[in-house]
């Protein structure tokens, strides 16, 4: 899958899930939903953006992209958090809310993704 099509499923799931929470929210609460579907969604894209760059390279490689990327984006993303809460004065209960249903759902995404990008990688390994 191509990382245009994957940011496409990103994009329609936010459509998605933001149409229907958005309008049940007051002004303050859809501040919190969007910066954590925000946060959410970009960390997804890049972790599908490490997948296709480290696919054709070597285990090593490999390891060091997802896990090295999987390292710096939860920093990023505690960063985000932090500075969402602390500087912007953001809502916390809708933004870790937001944050922790986006993420599961964009997680399930990026595990069905990847596992289909990899599946070369591991047929040759056996």
């Amino acid at each position: 899958m191509s990382f245009t099509r994957f940011a496409g499923i990103v994009a329609g799931a936010l459509i998605v899930t933001l149409g229907v929470s958005i309008p049940a929210l007051d002004g303050d609460q859809r501040t919190g939903v969007l910066c954590g579907a925000l946060v959410a969604a970009l960390n997804a894209l890049a972790a599908y953006g490490l997948v296709l760059y480290s696919r054709q390279r070597s285990n090593v490689v490999f390891m060091r992209a997802i896990l090295g990327g999987m390292t710096v984006r939860m920093g990023v993303m505690l960063l985000a958090v932090v500075a969402a809460v602390r500087l912007y004065d953001v809502p916390q209960v809708p933004l870790i809310l937001s944050l922790l249903a986006h993420f599961s759902l964009f997680l399930a995404f990026e595990l069905l993704a990847a596992h289909k990008a990899a599946a070369p990688r591991l047929e040759g390994a056996r």
